[in-house]
């Protein structure tokens, strides 16, 4: 499938990072793992093709054994969902047809302090995690005959994770820009595989949480940056339950995403993490609710080029 002049450019992380100044930030784990993934992950995205192909008896008995396999090899949530041209980057080509979908949750304890070093290094920890996962799976695909690609977490990549996340079951898409997994909440990681593999796909889940959204407004209230709206944008088009679209001012996120941490404050805060997954069975003293550090943010960075930055809502200015 071709791009769709509708899709967004896939996020240019050097010109946003120059538009606030450079990355200047620096934590060893982080750029440790950051640089495994591009140095040793990314050479291990392709792997031979069995000859010899392996036949199921339908799609449904080989999404039974390719979800069985990523739980098996560590994802925590896994769907699959057809590839559409609005779900792919513009100006990228995905011709395979189907997209299986994978999560890995992160650690509750690593967010009681938000921003901080530690809730940084577990973001890169399941980038990481959830890489070796989608790699593997990959490789196992491939060796029951199938073709596939791997389409890594971290975001460099052709397909765009949150539309297929949505099609895959994983939950609703909530005011601050992320899915909300009904159990999960938003404290998680994706990426996914393509392939021709003929496979049953799973379809979008009303859970109640969009309509919970237009209520709440924990993220919004706790962003410094001051960046969730407080209404949907009919702009912006709808989501896959028909509901218009919350759209973040990237412009006032990035800037305090890129000082402090990498901030990820509107995650630990959404209500959807306050249930019984979130405490920790392993001896960790954790809180319900994390302590939040808020900053006065950085000035706005809207000076991207056009051509290499999606629409976002400019809040409170013209």
């Amino acid at each position: 499938m071709s791009d769709k002049a509708a899709s967004p450019p896939a996020f240019a992380w050097d010109d946003w990072y120059s538009a606030v100044g450079g990355r200047t930030i620096h934590i060893d784990e982080v750029e440790r793992m950051l640089k495994e993934i591009r140095e040793d992950q990314y050479r291990r995205f392709d792997s031979p093709v069995n000859s010899h192909k392996t036949i199921f008896k339908n799609p449904q008995e080989a999404a039974a054994h390719i979800k069985s396999k990523a739980l098996e090899f560590g994802a925590d949530i896994v769907g699959i969902c057809e590839i559409e041209p609005g779900d792919v980057y513009k100006g990228k080509t995905v011709q395979e047809p189907f997209a299986i979908a994978l999560g890995q949750r992160m650690r509750w304890r690593e967010f009681q302090v938000v921003p901080s070093r530690e809730s940084a290094i577990e973001c890169m920890r399941i980038y990481h995690s959830l890489g070796e996962v989608i790699i593997r799976l990959a490789a196992h695909i491939r060796s029951l005959g199938y073709p596939c690609k791997v389409e890594h977490p971290i975001g460099d990549s052709d397909l765009l994770h949150i539309p297929i996340g949505l099609k895959a079951g994983f939950g609703e898409l909530g005011r601050h820009g992320s899915i909300i997994h009904p159990k999960l909440g938003p404290l998680f990681r994706m990426g996914s595989i393509a392939t021709p593999m003929q496979l049953q796909i799973d379809h979008p889940v009303d859970a109640g949480i969009g309509k919970f959204c237009e209520k709440c407004k924990a993220c919004r209230i706790y962003c410094p940056a001051k960046a969730i709206p407080d209404n949907r944008s009919a702009e912006a088009g709808k989501d896959h339950l028909g509901n218009d679209r919350y759209v973040v001012d990237t412009a006032r996120c990035f800037p305090y995403f890129a000082k402090h941490n990498y901030c990820s404050i509107c995650l630990p805060v959404c209500v959807y993490n306050h249930k019984e997954w979130a405490k920790d069975f392993e001896g960790f003293q954790t809180s319900l609710f994390p302590e939040i550090i808020m900053e006065e943010p950085p000035p706005l960075a809207d000076d991207v080029d056009d051509a290499k930055k999606h629409a976002y809502n400019k809040l409170n200015r013209p």
